[in-house]
């Protein structure tokens, strides 16, 4: 059994208490948050739960094996990095870290002593993502045109990242995942509408190789909530709406293609249209959190490295990096080579896709 603590009990973390409380393989140690209020209520809960203000105790504990961290993500990398050279396993929310000097400071001292290092990109351990990318690699599907993602909410809004590295950090990591290639380039537009520091709303585009775009919108002051991503081909069109519980998945056997048209021999095109019936498939009901810290678990146990390892983490910085330089000189295209290079582990990546997340295969 793996012994485990908590740090960070508030809007999301109270969530990991929960599971690590439930799931047989693991022992919730003890539970960190600075505020008391908090603590009292989750003893109130749990009353056989062991709770402290003061991170240290989580730290010089050395029978707790793995630590998961929950807090503000500008808190991140000091943690990490002491839970880290306190040689336990780590599994930190998005983002990683709030700078690429950070996270790969953390991934170097991962690999220092041997330790995994997870970010919680809950999304990769959705069952309907998993099945969209499935679907999308089918040769039925034709070729890649385009992705569009979703993500908008009135609220919760951060006081110490934006919009971008709250929301946006969730569809690009879904993006690599579907396209298991690193993308070219990024440009993004974004406005400040509360008049803070942060930006609300933003609009990004991503280039894949084969000029392969993927558009994403994010916001968290849109009076509807949605989590949506769109995926088109020339042969088909596929929707993931993780708010619809009865039709998450949506395949559109509606495609377009061109062909040269053969009849005249002035390079004209004739464009090829398919029409066809809709289909849902069924979705498997599963908690994507509850999948995230099974196959964090499942890691520790048998060392294998997990499908939102570190690395991926990082090129997730890099590319939110990458956005916030867009946003700052106007929109202007970003590269993603030198120092915005995103090596994604496509290995890592192509894995992911064909194995359950507990097999952490």
């Amino acid at each position: 059994m793996i012994n485990t603590a908590i740090i960070g009990c508030g809007y999301w973390g109270i969530n990991y208490v929960r599971l690590l409380q439930e799931l047989p393989q693991a022992r919730l140690i003890s539970v960190c948050d600075e505020y008391p209020a908090r603590l009292k209520s989750i003893q109130q809960r749990f009353p056989n739960l062991t709770v402290t203000t003061q991170i240290e105790e989580i730290f010089n504990r050395p029978e707790i094996d793995a630590v998961v961290v929950a807090t503000p993500a500008v808190t991140h990398y000091k943690i990490v990095k002491r839970g880290l050279e306190s040689k336990k396993h780590v599994l930190v929310e998005k983002p990683m870290a709030t700078s690429v000097a950070e996270g790969e400071s953390l991934v170097r001292i991962s690999d220092h002593y041997n330790k995994i290092l997870m970010v919680g990109l809950t999304f990769l351990y959705n069952p309907g993502i998993e099945m969209l990318r499935d679907l999308v690699s089918e040769p039925e599907f034709g070729r890649i045109y385009y992705l569009h993602c979703t993500r908008t909410n009135m609220g919760p809004i951060r006081q110490d990242v934006s919009s971008i590295w709250d929301l946006a950090s969730h569809d690009l990591a879904i993006c690599n995942f579907i396209m298991k290639w690193p993308p070219i380039w990024v440009q993004a537009n974004g406005g400040r509408i509360l008049n803070h520091q942060q930006d609300d709303v933003a609009f990004i585009t991503i280039c894949y190789p084969g000029d392969v775009l993927a558009n994403i919108h994010v916001s968290w002051i849109n009076p509807s909530k949605v989590r949506q991503v769109v995926v088109v081909g020339s042969q088909r069109r596929i929707v993931f709406d993780d708010l619809d519980i009865s039709e998450r998945i949506r395949i559109f056997e509606k495609g377009i293609e061109s062909k040269p048209d053969e009849v005249n021999n002035f390079g004209e095109f004739k464009f090829l249209i398919h029409d066809g019936e809709i289909r849902s498939p069924k979705v498997p009901v599963e908690e994507p959190l509850r999948n995230q810290v099974e196959h964090f678990l499942k890691c520790i146990e048998t060392g294998c490295n997990p499908i939102s390892n570190g690395r991926v983490g990082l090129d997730n910085v890099r590319l939110l990096s990458a956005i916030d330089q867009s946003l700052s000189h106007n929109g202007t295209r970003i590269s993603l080579d030198g120092d915005n290079r995103v090596a994604t582990d496509s290995r890592t990546i192509a894995l992911a896709g064909s194995t359950r997340y507990s097999s952490a295969a």
